[in-house]
């Protein structure tokens, strides 16, 4: 399964913010977990229902929306 088939979005859903597999849990959620410095294994802890691929495919994703080049005025 790829991270395009983990992270969903409905418009109805969380404002139609990035979830986890049509789960309540955000993109952002996880995201924030692991800046705040906690690792994998303690988001999987905090959140029981994510399986570790669900956070490698947040991680994908911000990775997608993020690459794209910057054009300078």
């Amino acid at each position: 399964m790829s991270w395009k088939e983990r992270i969903t979005v409905n418009l109805l859903q969380c404002g139609g913010r990035p979830c986890i597999r049509g789960m309540r849990i955000r993109v952002i959620d996880v995201l924030d977990l692991l800046a705040s410095g906690l690792t994998q294994e303690q988001v999987l802890e905090e959140l029981p229902d994510l399986e570790k691929e669900d956070i490698e495919a947040a991680l994908k994703y911000a990775g997608s929306r993020l690459d794209h080049p910057i054009i300078a005025a």
